[in-house]
């Protein structure tokens, strides 16, 4: 597998340098060139950006051969692994050439049991059957969500208030002692009919900002100086309710562009939603003769579910084209599949927006990713591809998260790689999403490896399960 970093501002030795694996080479000449070069203060920026872009891959491929290999005899006791060149051919197993030496995804081995169903099988007949709790929660309370919205002849159903707390905590020393750390964390959308009612309860900072609602990707931010050899703490806690969502777009749904503002969610938007001879021949694969929009949502909603396994992923920020990224690889955790349905629906005439927050279900909490594709009279209705079709006794039941959600999806971003509030100075962490937050101080931008976060939920109805 090769990676390139985006090409706007490198030269083409450079470039060559990068595709060939010689990292150390590339990130010595970037750096000359942003020393010596007749760049202005932004064009230096984007420049060292492409630098610290080839670190960050560096830290997601930093398994050796040896190290993978160790971690795939422990999964499967017994096994062969001695050849492993037949998993990387078909980028089951995750890795580059840097530097000379093979370097692996972090997480390429258990990737690769999520990837491969001959070794998964094998797994499974070795250590069991590991019981799905998440897919088996979805299986019973989607029919729980119908039925109440039959009844209550209403969307908007099965109301539950949430108590969260979140902690952002910075690694001791990551920052001169003295010097000012500036913040954001991640803070629920308030427009949305299924989510509202928030409170906000106490921040560890008395001085803060809250963005607006209208901000595309909301934030709580906080700023404070850090102190030797102590880890410096941000932490948010608030309440607040959301309902689940069931729309049955396919009884009375169509899919219309009627309206001119939505002509901008049919249309690429590179750098991840590109309409590239390979999106085109896929979607001639899939969609075939369709004409009818809904059901062109309905084919593409179903390929990616039979054809692309989640597996943990990149960070995106390394990735050029993510949609892209996922048909070349066939695979991809919750935002790489959506970001190649979009793709797919933008490309056929479906208006579809990006939305991800977080998934706050009693049996799993973690980051999340969906969208919205737009189906009159209904508005636009959310899809998560990822959780794709589940098991059910109708193709309602079996198609629900294509048109409708349950209440346990946290809606923090209604687009991706937007600016933040305040403006950010340094290139983010994640320069597509935002759930995690981000983190700053004069000196540059502070990567995930130097900081943690944490993620409390208390159910206040519905439930008294607690999760971290």
């Amino acid at each position: 597998m090769s990676i390139t970093t985006f090409p706007q501002n490198l030269p083409d030795s450079i470039l060559r340098e990068i595709k060939n694996g010689a990292y150390s080479k590339a990130e010595k000449n970037i750096e000359q060139l942003a020393a010596t070069g007749n760049l202005d203060a932004t064009e230096k920026m984007k420049l060292l950006f492409e630098g610290d872009r080839l670190k960050r891959i560096q830290k997601d491929f930093s398994k050796t051969e040896n190290q993978i290999r160790k971690e795939l005899q422990a999964l499967l006791v017994g096994y062969d692994f001695s050849n492993l060149e037949q998993y990387e051919k078909n980028n089951s197993l995750e890795m580059m050439v840097i530097d000379g030496e093979k370097k692996y995804f972090k997480n390429a081995a258990p990737n690769l049991f999520r990837l491969d169903k001959n070794l998964k099988q094998l797994r499974e007949e070795q250590v069991g059957l590991k019981a799905d709790n998440l897919q088996l929660f979805k299986e019973k309370i989607v029919p729980v969500i119908i039925q109440e919205s039959e009844q209550k002849k209403t969307p908007l159903v099965s109301s539950t208030s949430f108590h969260i707390i979140y902690t952002l905590t910075v690694k001791p020393n990551i920052v001169p002692e003295g010097e000012l750390i500036r913040c954001w964390l991640p803070y629920p959308k308030e427009h949305h009919a299924r989510q509202g009612e928030i409170k906000l309860i106490a921040l560890s900072e008395e001085k803060y900002i809250v963005a607006p609602d209208a901000t595309p990707q909301r934030t709580v931010y906080m700023e404070k100086p850090a102190v030797k050899d102590a880890a410096t703490i941000f932490s948010i806690e608030y309440e607040y309710s959301a309902s689940a969502e069931r729309n049955n777009i396919f009884r009375n749904g169509v899919v219309s562009m009627n309206d001119s503002s939505l002509h901008e969610f049919v249309g690429e938007r590179p750098p991840h939603i590109v309409f590239t001879e390979e999106i085109k021949k896929l979607s001639q694969k899939i969609v075939g003769g369709e004409s009818n929009k809904l059901e062109t949502a309905k084919k593409i909603f179903t390929w990616l579910n039979d054809n692309i396994p989640w597996a943990s992923a990149l960070e995106y920020s390394t990735i050029p084209n993510i949609s892209m990224y996922c048909l070349n690889n066939l695979h991809g955790d919750c935002g790489i599949k959506t970001l190649l349905f979009m793709t797919l629906c933008r490309y056929n005439g479906i208006p579809a927006q990006w939305q991800s927050g977080w998934m706050l279900h009693p049996v799993e909490v973690n980051l999340h990713d969906w969208c919205e594709i737009y189906v009159e009279p209904f508005g636009w209705v959310p899809v998560d591809q990822s959780f794709g079709v589940i098991r059910g006794k109708n193709d309602e039941e079996r198609y629900f998260y294509l048109g409708s959600t349950d209440q346990y999806h946290l809606i923090i971003n209604d687009d991706y790689s937007k600016p933040l509030v305040p403006a950010k100075i340094f290139p983010r962490s994640e320069t597509v999403d935002f759930q995690r937050g981000e983190v700053e101080w004069r000196g540059g931008n502070i990567y995930f490896d130097g900081w943690n976060y944490n993620i409390q939920v208390k159910y206040n109805k519905g439930t008294n399960d607690e999760k971290n």
